[in-house]
């Protein structure tokens, strides 16, 4: 198994563009839970986004939806 480094992807928030560093395995999973949700990708960020609390990071908050997300949806793998 090969690990690779974090890739950046712009997204925008309420019409800030921002940018987001995550694993390509984050990415992917990220893009199909928004497909599975029928939501776009920048509208899922922007939720996360509201939900998260001040001490985690915008990356962290999509990581750790997307692991939670996977955990409570076994069969979406």
């Amino acid at each position: 198994m090969t690990y690779d480094r974090p890739a950046k992807h712009s997204l925008s928030l309420k019409g800030h563009r921002t940018s987001v560093s995550l694993e390509q395995e984050f990415w992917d999973g990220f893009r199909r839970v928004a497909e599975a949700k029928g939501v776009a990708l920048n509208e899922l960020a922007a939720q996360i986004d509201a939900e998260r609390g001040v001490d985690c990071g915008l990356a962290s908050a999509i990581r750790l939806f997307v692991f939670r997300w996977y955990r409570d949806h076994p069969d979406a793998v």
